[in-house]
C-alpha cells in the first residue's frame, strides 16, 4: 500500500553521519490520539505556560512567553522572528502554527513544504551543524527531545543545549510520536504566534477527523491481533504501541502482540512471531522506497515456511505502510494515517 500525502513529496531517509572535526555533530532522532476538542490554542498551552506569565500571542507583541518543554525545562521566548527547526516535522508544525523559519534540517526540504530558497539548511536532523545554526542568529531554536527510533546513534539533539544556552539562544525540545504529542506541541506554538485560528484548523479539526475515522473503522468489537515490524537493511524490528503506528492501531481497537509479548521487542524472533500468529502483519517502510523495504522484509521471512504458514500471510493480511503517513510525522494529515490503517484492519 503506497499512499502519498498531498502536502509532501518523498525523498530518501537521511542516514546518521558524523561531521568533520571542524564542525559540531549533534546526532538525534518519536498513547492514544488525544483527539479531543479544544477551545483555543491558548487553552491547549495553558498547562505548559507558567502562571502569571504571558498569555497566547503576547510573544508576538514583543513580550516574553514562558512554557515548559517536553524535557521539563523552563523556556522563555521573547521573539520568534528568526527561528530554526532541527527536524522536518518540527519545521512543518511551526509553519502550520503561523511561524516563519530562517533555518531547518535537511529533511524539512524533502518531506515537508519548507522553501529551500528562503530557509537555510543546518544539516541532517541526525547530524546537525551547530555553526550553521548560530550563524543564522536565531532568537528561538526548536529541537527534538527524542534520541531513539531511527536516530539510533545514542546521542540526542539535547547535547546542543549548553552551546545554545551559552550563546543566549532559547531552545525548546519536543517529543512527538503520537497525535497527542503533536497536539500538545502545537498548543505551545500557536500560543507563541498568537494564531488560535491555525490551532483550530490544524489541530482541533484534525482531531475531529481522527475521531470520525476511529468511529468508522473501529475494530474494537473483534480486537484483532496485529504484529507491526519495521523493515531495515539489518532485519526486522518489532514495534509496540508506544510508536506512531502502534498508537494508531491501538486507538482503532486492535491488539498489538508486542504489548503482550515484550520479548519480541529486544530481538526479532521468527518462532515467537509465528507462535503469536497475528491476524494482521503491518510492515513499516523505514525509508521512502517501499520496494526496498519489501525486499528487506522478503529477505528475512520470504522463504520461511513457518512464516508463510501464518494465517495473516496465507490470507493476504500483510500490508506495507508508507513512510509519508507512518514514518514521518503527518502533522495536519494525521487523520489520513488513521483512515489508511483503519482500512487495512477492516480487510
Amino acid at each position: 500500500m503506497k499512499q502519498h500525502s498531498s502536502r509532501r513529496r518523498l525523498l530518501a531517509l537521511p542516514l546518521a553521519a558524523l561531521l568533520a572535526a571542524s564542525l559540531v555533530a549533534l546526532p538525534a532522532c518519536g498513547s492514544a490520539s488525544g483527539a479531543g476538542n479544544d477551545a483555543s490554542a491558548s487553552s491547549a498551552a495553558s498547562s505548559a505556560a507558567k502562571p502569571g506569565k504571558a498569555k497566547a500571542g503576547e510573544a508576538e507583541k514583543g513580550k516574553a512567553y514562558t512554557f515548559a518543554d517536553d524535557l521539563g525545562r523552563k523556556v522563555t521566548v521573547k521573539s520568534h522572528k528568526r527561528v530554526v527547526a532541527c527536524m522536518g516535522s518540527l519545521a512543518d508544525a511551526w509553519q502550520l502554527a503561523g511561524g516563519t523559519l530562517v533555518g531547518a534540517s535537511d529533511d524539512a526540504f524533502g518531506h515537508y513544504p519548507v522553501d529551500s530558497s528562503k530557509v537555510s539548511g543546518v544539516g541532517r536532523s541526525t547530524s546537525l551543524n551547530l555553526e550553521s545554526i548560530l550563524a543564522l542568529k536565531p532568537d528561538f531554536v526548536i529541537m527534538t527531545g527524542i534520541a531513539d527510533g531511527k536516530h539510533s546513534t545514542g546521542v540526542s539533539q539535547a547535547d546542543a543545549k549548553s552551546a545554545l544556552t551559552e550563546a543566549g539562544v532559547p531552545v525548546a525540545f519536543f517529543k512527538v510520536t503520537t497525535f497527542a504529542d503533536y497536539k500538545r506541541m502545537m498548543g505551545v506554538f500557536c500560543a507563541i504566534t498568537g494564531r488560535d485560528d491555525l490551532y483550530k484548523k490544524n489541530v482541533t479539526k484534525v482531531g475531529e477527523k481522527i475521531k470520525s475515522a476511529v468511529s468508522t473503522y473501529s475494530v474494537k468489537s473483534k480486537s484483532p491481533s496485529v504484529l507491526i515490524v519495521s523493515a531495515f537493511s539489518k532485519g526486522l524490528v518489532v514495534q509496540n504501541s508506544s510508536g506512531m503506528a502502534g498508537a494508531i492501531v491501538k486507538d482503532l481497537g486492535a491488539v498489538n502482540v508486542a504489548d503482550e509479548h515484550p520479548s519480541l521487542l529486544s530481538d526479532f524472533s521468527l518462532e515467537a512471531a509465528v507462535e503469536a500468529n497475528p491476524d494482521y502483519v503491518l510492515v513499516l517502510a523505514a525509508s521512502d522506497d517501499t520496494a526496498t523495504a519489501q525486499k528487506y522484509y522478503d529477505q528475512v521471512v520470504g522463504s520461511n515456511s513457518a512464516w508463510q504458514g501464518m494465517d495473516a500471510v496465507k490470507e493476504g493480511r500483510v500490508t506495507m505502510l508508507d513512510a509519508a503517513h507512518f514514518l514521518y510525522k503527518p502533522n495536519a494529515d494525521w487523520a489520513e494515517s488513521y483512515v489508511l490503517a483503519g482500512k487495512v484492519l477492516n480487510k
